[in-house]
């Protein structure tokens, strides 16, 4: 028979509490054990196959013994494992640390986990206490203006965006009903990523990539690689001020995200007034539920990054309805989860509703 109490259930149901708190307190730890493996190159060196702590640390140039511990915490939140003592092997989740994966978030592991993040979010009571953001407050100017001034990490910050969008851009370019034939311009749509998957799976579409200045730099050379020149154009400019005319589709990806609902707004009427009468806008990105809950933790975490960074916000459908409403759209559709993890509002022009 057991000789477990009530009591002994009792207390090992509060350590595991206990446990489950003390893990997350500790996130910001496993952020920079993420960070620092990532920048030492870890993931590559491991590759599909293992690597000995003593082989990475020749390897690096890093002390043994320290290199062996953060490999262990990196057994310890699933991102390796450690068949044998001293030896590593990368899990499924951490191969997606390698820069030569197909489903790579290298350099989007090495922008989150970059000093600029890192020391805005120390700044988290500040704008909890304020709402003013706390990029601004530590570095003196907003993210995007910074970013503009410091071009090595712009094109990590793209890169970052790029390697973020992949899944999600193979869905929509798959699942969405496109025209036959016509434009789709793609607002804030960085370097091309979006509109490459979207053209490569419908020839019979040609395309505009619209972004800022730094947001479109690598747009050029990455749709020439594509093999998408001639049928993408690449321009530069401010969706607040105006975009692109010539439009059959309007995407807005991961855009709304960056701002509050002023800035929002404004970004909606430009393209209102801009976009052809019988034109459709598609905002791609996450719906929150109405009422918060556990089942996409990573949307949370967006929505307050963008608060300590942006300003900006993640939104639910009827705060998506609500902003649609005020700058002269009428939503068609809500495909909750339609592009991988992501959502797509399908919206038209009210007179054309």
């Amino acid at each position: 028979m057991s000789s477990t109490t009530p009591q002994d259930v009792l207390a090992t149901g509060k350590l595991n509490l206990r446990a489950a708190l003390i893990e997350r307190i500790g996130g910001y730890m496993t952020a920079h054990a993420i960070g620092v493996a990532t920048e030492l190159g870890l993931p590559d060196l491991i590759g599909t196959g293992s690597r000995t702590g003593a082989e990475l640390a020749a390897t690096t140039g890093t002390h043994e013994p320290s290199l062996r511990r953060l490999l262990r915490t990196l057994v310890a939140v699933g991102i390796a494992e450690e068949p044998e003592p001293g030896r590593f092997t990368l899990t499924g989740i951490g191969s997606q640390l390698r820069a030569d994966s197909p489903d790579s978030l290298h350099n989007f592991a090495r922008m989150f986990c970059h000093p600029i993040f890192l020391t805005s979010w120390q700044s988290l009571h500040h704008t909890v206490s304020t709402g003013e953001r706390a990029f601004d407050h530590v570095h003196g100017m907003g993210v995007y203006d910074w970013l503009a001034q410091h071009g090595e990490t712009s094109t990590l910050f793209n890169e970052a965006m790029s390697e973020e969008s992949r899944i999600s851009a193979g869905q929509l370019a798959a699942g969405y009903d496109f025209p036959a034939t016509g434009t789709v311009v793609d607002l804030g749509g960085g370097d091309g990523t979006l509109l490459t998957a979207i053209l490569t799976a419908r020839p019979e579409l040609r395309g505009i990539v619209f972004d800022s200045p730094s947001g479109v730099a690598e747009a050029a050379a990455a749709l020439g690689k594509a093999g998408l020149s001639d049928r993408c154009d690449v321009r530069a400019g401010d969706f607040f001020q105006s975009v692109p005319g010539e439009g059959d589709l309007y995407i807005i990806k991961s855009v709304f995200q960056d701002w509050g609902d002023d800035e929002a707004r404004a970004i909606l009427r430009t393209v209102r007034a801009h976009m052809p009468a019988a034109a459709t806008l598609l905002i791609v990105g996450t719906v929150l539920p109405e009422t918060a809950d556990t089942a996409a933790p990573v949307a949370y975490f967006t929505d307050i990054n963008m608060m300590v960074m942006t300003g900006g916000q993640e939104r639910t459908e009827g705060e998506f309805r609500a902003l649609l409403a005020e700058t002269g759209f009428t939503v068609r559709s809500v495909g909750l989860g339609q592009a991988g993890p992501l959502s797509v509002i399908q919206a038209v022009p009210t007179a054309a509703a």
